[in-house]
């Protein structure tokens, strides 16, 4: 599709909190530290698959979108059904902004400096 129409770019709406949750759901239960990057190159080079929203957290884009009147759509692919592992992520991350406001953006911080030690 993307050759079809000349593109080259692919944007997803991942914003800063979908991050920090896939870093805990890959420590958690797949037992590595992996997170999404904001800009990824496909292998052949061809192709970028860009998130805008990296830098944006999820309770600024509620109420942008609630002060312009966006609709607000779930997407059932990405983990806002009930009882899903990323809710409880989700839930655990909540309580921590509220318990120590600043934790989740130094978590992002943290991702965004990693440095492997040999």
């Amino acid at each position: 599709m993307l050759k079809k129409i000349g593109a080259t770019k692919i944007a997803l709406g991942h914003h800063l909190d979908d991050i920090v949750e896939t870093m805990f759901l890959n420590m958690f239960h797949g037992s590595r530290l992996k997170a999404m990057p904001p800009k990824l190159r496909s292998d052949d080079g061809r192709n970028v698959v860009i998130r805008p929203l990296t830098y944006c957290r999820e309770k600024d884009l509620i109420k942008y979108a609630e002060h312009k009147e966006f609709p607000i759509i779930p997407c059932n692919l990405c983990g806002s059904q009930e009882n899903l592992q990323r809710q409880s992520i989700k839930a655990m991350l909540i309580d921590w902004d509220k318990k120590t406001p600043g934790r989740v953006e130094a978590i992002f911080k943290s991702i965004q400096n990693v440095s492997l030690v040999s």
